[in-house]
């Protein structure tokens, strides 16, 4: 009798598709990009997944989801990448001519904000001395290769020729007005409606933004059924989505009253989009102008990275001691779970982010050391009882004692 063959069969490693400022998640072997800023890359994991939809809840002060919008658009010049960058409240090419420029190492390695400040203040370039024992703690900022994750530095733009010579598409508020479409493209954006069951109230500029992302995609080969060589990455960065500039009112129809699912199913679709597709969209929405917490957190589930940033500004947080050294807290809402089956969780969820004079950063939230000596031991005093204590020696009720009586 012929031996019956195995259904096992030996496991063969499978060829990583090789594109330009790409590397390979180590935990679910995902195809990763920079997000430009390489501390929050760390917090994600390595990096920025292909094919997902990162958004970034922003506060009333958006001026750090606009610079990390920034650092994303600069990372894809600097890499030669494929850029895709949308604003209905600033024009577009300005904020392009204003990205940082990038730097070979880190601009702030050798010092810190105390020794920026001392220089500019005419004193000695002195190193601050540390503990011993925080000097081998790991540090995020070493962990990513240049190659990957480049460095930019705020006091500096980047060269004009090279931002000129990038492929880059800017989409404005002028670029979503459907009165400037000829007819043709009206048209045809109608069909586009129906056939993706965008109903009549769906809001024109939304859909006008999905189908040149479509476009984008299909005519640059960028979707994964090409098959070729020199292969890059789409990188699309859309600043403010959902302000009152986009004609949205919280999620609310201005003149039924009504729910208004527009925004919804801009996201379910260009989620569905960039499954397809070798591209990444980077999102901020101002988080402080939908008052629906549910609605909130619809918009969340059709992401796969969520981050809200809660920036001090001139709160009473500022001013206290224990917040003086950052510029605002980053927390963590979701993380992708991308083949696999429990996401990746970075070391704490503590964060909290700087904004120097060179550089943004995400870091670790460090409570300042006590050095007075009575708030640690009134901690330590014993706390009144108001019930009756018993111990070993006596059943009388008391309310200062909490030892036992031997």
């Amino acid at each position: 009798m012929a031996a019956s063959s195995s259904s096992f069969q030996k496991r063969t490693k499978t060829k990583l598709i090789e594109i330009s400022g790409t590397r390979a998640s180590l935990y679910n072997n995902q195809l990763l990009v920079s997000s430009g800023i390489p501390s929050l890359d760390a917090v994600l994991g390595g990096g920025v997944a292909v094919g997902t939809v990162l958004l970034i809840e922003e506060d009333a002060s958006s001026m750090h989801a606009q610079l990390m919008l920034k650092y994303f658009a600069a990372e894809a010049i600097v890499t030669g990448q494929a850029l895709t960058f949308v604003s209905a409240d600033q024009d577009p090419h300005k904020i392009i001519k204003d990205l940082p420029a990038p730097v070979s190492a880190d601009p702030t390695e050798k010092g810190d904000a105390w020794s920026d400040q001392h220089s500019a203040e005419g004193g000695t370039d002195e190193k601050m001395s540390i503990a011993w024992r925080y000097q081998n703690q790991p540090n995020h900022l070493r962990d990513l290769s240049t190659q990957f994750g480049h460095y930019y530095d705020l006091t500096k733009t980047m060269e004009e020729s090279k931002v000129n010579s990038s492929n880059v598409q800017c989409i404005s508020f002028a670029d979503l007005l459907l009165q400037k479409l000829k007819k043709f493209y009206c048209l045809q954006l109608k069909q586009f409606c129906k056939s993706h069951s965008f109903t009549k109230h769906t809001n024109p500029r939304y859909t006008c933004l999905l189908k040149k992302i479509q476009k984008r995609i299909e005519e640059g080969h960028f979707g994964t059924g090409f098959v070729g060589e020199n292969r890059k990455i789409l990188r699309i960065a859309i600043q403010s989505l959902g302000s009152p500039f986009w004609g949205e009112n919280g999620g609310i129809h201005a003149q039924s009253k009504e729910r208004d699912a527009s925004l919804l199913r801009l996201l379910l679709a260009l989620r569905a989009t960039l499954r397809t597709a070798f591209a990444i969209a980077f999102i901020t929405i101002p988080r402080h102008l939908f008052q629906d917490d549910a609605f909130v957190w619809r918009l969340e589930q059709l992401c796969d990275t969520v981050l809200r940033l809660q920036s001090f500004g001139a709160s009473e947080k500022e001013k206290g001691h224990v917040f003086k050294d950052y510029s605002g807290l980053l927390h963590v809402i979701k993380l992708p779970c991308l083949n696999e089956l429990v996401t990746h969780m970075p070391e704490t969820l503590d964060l909290a982010f700087r904004l120097r004079r060179k550089k943004f950063t995400i870091e670790k939230l460090h409570l300042p050391p006590e050095l007075s000596d009575t708030s640690g031991r009134e901690q330590d005093d014993p706390v009144p009882l108001l019930h009756p204590v018993v111990s070993c020696g006596s059943t009388r009720p008391t309310a200062l004692s909490t030892k036992l009586d031997f």
